[in-house]
């Protein structure tokens, strides 16, 4: 019997910085000896897939892209089939796969995973939407395992208080976990990987 493969969800707004938090954890947990697949899921297209494939820090093949064809969070809640049948095929064909990806297709603050699917989900949103996100208590940013604030670098040029930010979204999100990262220095990411190696990959053996 094949050993349980942790699922990991990355959900978050269109333009959150989902994908590029990808690329930085990836070689992150491959430095680990972490064997890693990727699902992505966008609209109508496999952008996002061709995108991580460009990189080519994975096979080609350990990177599947969904093309959802209705609202994304559907795929990854209310009807996750597809992911379903996209991991399904990747633990067959890599068996020793220790963590798959599900990044959702960029959707609102109410895109939530469904944990049929996956065994934890982070939520992304980046400083540029605004300082008012936590106050909006979107389901995503309150039920998500780790909220991820990115782009904290832009908050001084985009005109958010980010020390507003910082005090109020442990309130909305009652105690569960929160970093602050910029994928551009690296800021923050360490702290992503320590929480992947520790509260989904660790959990799930």
């Amino acid at each position: 019997m094949n050993k349980p493969v942790a699922r990991l969800g990355i959900g978050g707004p269109v333009g959150s910085g989902k994908t590029a938090l990808l690329e930085c954890l990836i070689p992150s947990l491959q430095q680990q000896g972490i064997e890693i697949a990727v699902v992505t899921n966008d609209l109508l297209t496999t952008e996002d897939a061709d995108r991580l494939k460009h990189q080519g820090f994975l096979p080609g093949d350990r990177i599947v892209g969904v093309e959802t064809g209705s609202c994304p969070h559907t795929a990854i809640r209310e009807d996750p089939t597809m992911n379903l049948l996209a991991v399904r095929d990747l633990e067959l064909l890599y068996p020793q796969l220790d963590l798959i990806f599900i990044e959702s297709g960029g959707d609102n603050l109410a895109s939530t995973f469904s944990y049929d699917l996956v065994d934890a989900y982070i939520f992304v949103i980046d400083v540029g939407a605004g300082d008012d996100i936590p106050r909006k208590n979107g389901p995503g940013f309150v039920q998500a395992d780790l909220v991820v604030i990115n782009k904290i670098d832009i908050a001084p040029y985009v005109g958010v208080d980010l020390e507003l930010i910082r005090q109020q979204a442990p309130e909305y999100r009652h105690g569960k976990p929160i970093i602050y990262t910029n994928c551009k220095t690296g800021e923050g990411l360490a702290e992503v990987v320590d929480f992947i190696t520790k509260n989904v990959l660790f959990s799930s053996t």
